[in-house]
């Protein structure tokens, strides 16, 4: 068996063990399940260089672990830190990172291993040719474009642009606000969709005609509409973000929460929010406890994604 296969038999078979390990692999949970590592897929720099891409499955609904980097999470070989989460967010997360790694990395692998909940798994990261990704790629895994749908015009469809007005690194202290600000443009691809919405006649959603619809989805599905939206990506150890950090206004959800009417793409009659006049989205960010946070900033279109991050210093109040 050659390298490249005992990768994707070995990544097929940590997932099925992680699902075995519950009895009635329909039920959904609220929290006690563990975090799934993914292997997205790669794709090349202009330099010769290479991205493994990496994802994860939390399998709960409400639960969003902190897990530090080290004995429960890490990398291998070398390195154990290569930017990865350190707080999850709920269910699944596509294409949440990228390591990079040489021209020559040829036949090697990278393994990313995460233990919770009593359960180890790995995504093991490698170059084999079918697990290229390229932007219509991502744009049908994440449920933007429809089944077999392509164009050259959504084939040339480019991220949105985002420009940081804040520093990249902030000291804050408890209980007083952040104030990050980001500069958005966008092509306008793929178009927004939120049309196919029971909408009243000034464009908002008609809540009497979108409750007598019963939502059906063969797959993932998302709602195209460009937003810019910030979330907790590392916290310090044994802080749990949802208590501590508050984001005003509150923040689209950047994983795939489809549960109907939920603040997020991927639920049944979300519509997009409405740009600001000057393309700068203003989000002010709460900490309630001391420590080093990152702050991850993802403007998504819809279709294509464009991230960025902030550390954010927070010490305590002062006295």
């Amino acid at each position: 068996m050659t390298s490249a296969v005992r990768a994707a038999v070995v990544a097929v078979a940590v997932w099925a063990a992680a699902a075995g390990e519950t009895t009635g692999q329909g039920l959904t949970y609220n929290k006690g399940q563990p975090v799934l590592p993914a292997f997205e897929g790669w794709d090349r720099n202009p330099d010769g260089s290479f991205n493994l891409i990496f994802g994860y499955m939390n399998r709960n609904w409400e639960e969003q672990p902190t897990i530090p980097v080290g004995e429960d999470n890490w990398f291998s070989p070398g390195e154990m830190d290569r930017g990865q989460p350190t707080h999850f967010l709920p269910r699944r997360n596509r294409f949440v990172f990228k390591v990079r790694v040489p021209a020559d990395f040829g036949d090697q692998e990278l393994v990313w291993t995460l233990r919770s909940r009593g359960t180890e798994t790995v995504a093991i990261g490698s170059l084999r040719p079918d697990y290229y990704v390229d932007n219509v790629v991502i744009m049908s895994e994440t449920g933007a474009l429809g089944a077999g749908t392509s164009s050259p015009e959504l084939r040339a469809q480019k991220p949105p642009s985002v420009m940081l007005e804040s520093p990249r690194e902030v000291d804050a202290r408890v209980g007083e606000p952040v104030r990050i600000v980001a500069w958005v443009t966008d092509d306008g691809l793929p178009e927004k969709n939120a049309g196919r919405l029971p909408l009243t006649e000034d464009g908002k959603l008609d809540y009497e005609r979108a409750t007598q619809r019963i939502p059906s989805r063969i797959t993932v599905q998302k709602v195209n509409g460009l937003y810019m939206s910030w979330f907790v990506y590392r916290a310090p150890e044994n802080v749990d973000a949802r208590e501590v950090v508050e984001f005003d206004p509150p923040q689209v959800h950047p994983w795939e929460d489809t549960r109907p009417y939920s603040n997020s793409p991927w639920a049944s009659f979300w519509i997009p929010p409405t740009p600001p006049a000057d393309d700068r989205w203003i989000t002010e960010v709460t900490f309630d406890r001391p420590g080093t946070y990152v702050l991850r900033g993802r403007a998504d279109d819809g279709g294509l994604y464009t991230d960025e991050e902030i550390i954010v210093n927070v010490r305590g109040p002062l006295s």
